[in-house]
């Protein structure tokens, strides 16, 4: 379930972005001028997606370790660890939120459909291809993947494509699914820019939800039962919510100051409350709303933290572990459920006891191997891409090197 350099993908580096003139991003039909201030940047981006790709991680070394799920044989209070889906679903936000700062600033323009998707595609295509790579291999020869068995070759041409969300072929990364949908996104986003430019964020966010909620509650049991693809449709109202929250990067100082953090956390406590009574099964079974419901939550954060408040999360957000970690979270989501399940089902059970002894075990060596082995794959295959735009450029850096 990530950016300029390009802007944007879910789990990109932070946008540097400067204050307009003035600025209506948020819907204020009377936005006062504001003061402009020169290269002022969005900080805390990096951090959250560092954040989310480690809850990512933690969320697969708990499901994969206890099985069941999601009536999962894990002791209660681990219990935090089960909503992996949320965290990509935050992605989904972050990216939208992300891709558009850039345009929010230059009147919800892009410099172009073409150089938009060429971009995006350099950005996510050679870290996504090579560790496809890396994750057909352990598939095919340390240990199975997570569903339908082993790869196929249709596998190679479904993934290699990132077609995975409209055809199903046996995964070789179960993180994968997400790549799909986001790439199906990036379609997408143009024709939202477009949208919100001519009749603004309120339009936006209804145009996208209104026709994914109305296939819901026309569904059999008004709960649309979730394959593994085709997920796009149903997760473009989250990507729109991050698209009209990057308004706030050029709104007025009046909107700006709004304590967005308590928005954030007051939208939130309704859906976490009804989580909590029904259970983790029913919540599990009903992410189709549940994924709706969350987004409003999600986008309020993303505002809060692009106007810096509140300082001590920002301050937590940008101190240099974390903000470290979010400049190869991509990479860290990419690979680590490969490691995951190779520490699970081929090293532990030489060691320890199924259960609670394997998952600690999950923890002191998985979880470490991970973060250290997307920092590596992170210096091959996604920093270089991201500090050079094109071939001619990269090769140029490399020769110089």
């Amino acid at each position: 379930m990530d950016a300029s350099r390009p802007a944007g993908s879910a789990l990109d580096l932070a946008v540097p972005v400067r204050r307009e003139e003035s600025g209506t991003g948020t819907g204020d039909g009377n936005a006062a001028r504001v003061r402009p201030r020169a290269h002022a940047q969005v900080r805390g981006l990096d951090g959250l997606r560092g954040l989310a790709a480690l809850y990512v991680v933690l969320f697969h070394c708990w499901l994969y370790t206890f099985p069941g799920y999601p009536h999962s044989s894990a002791p209660p209070w681990l219990g935090g660890l089960m909503f992996g889906r949320l965290a990509v679903v935050f992605f989904l936000v972050l990216s939208g939120f992300s891709l558009a700062i850039s345009p929010a600033r230059h009147g919800w323009r892009t410099a172009g459909v073409r150089e938009f998707l060429r971009r995006r595609a350099w950005r996510i295509l050679p870290p996504y291809w090579a560790a496809l790579a890396v994750s057909l291999l352990v598939s095919w020869f340390v240990v199975p993947a997570s569903h339908f068995g082993p790869p196929t070759g249709a596998t190679v041409v479904v993934y290699g494509l990132v077609a995975q969300d409209m055809v199903t072929a046996p995964t070789p990364n179960g993180a994968f699914w997400s790549i799909g949908v986001e790439a199906e996104l990036y379609l997408l986003f143009p024709l939202l820019l477009l949208v919100r430019r001519r009749w603004g964020a309120a339009v936006l966010a209804a145009s996208v939800t209104l026709p994914v909620v109305v296939v819901g509650l026309t569904a059999a049991g008004a709960n649309p039962v979730e394959g593994d693809n085709w997920l796009a449709p149903h997760l473009a109202p989250v990507f729109a919510a991050g698209v009209a929250g990057a308004g706030i990067v050029t709104a007025s100082d009046r909107v700006r100051r709004l304590p967005w953090g308590w928005f954030a956390v007051l939208a939130a406590l309704p859906v976490l409350a009804l989580g909590a009574v029904r259970g983790s099964a029913w919540t599990v079974n009903h992410y189709f709303w549940i994924d709706l419901a969350i987004a409003p939550a999600m986008t309020m954060l993303l505002a809060a933290v692009a106007t810096g408040r509140p300082a001590v999360l920002v301050r937590l957000l940008t101190a240099r572990p974390v903000h470290g970690l979010g400049g190869f979270s991509y990479s860290l989501y990419l690979i680590h459920l490969p490691i995951v399940l190779a520490v699970i089902r081929r090293v532990a059970p030489h060691f320890v006891a199924p259960g609670l002894p394997t998952f600690w075990f999950t923890l002191a060596v998985g979880l470490p191997v991970s973060v250290v082995s997307a920092w590596l794959f992170s210096k091959l295959f996604e920093i270089p891409f991201k500090r050079n735009r094109s071939w001619k450029s990269l090769l140029a850096a490399r020769s110089g090197a």
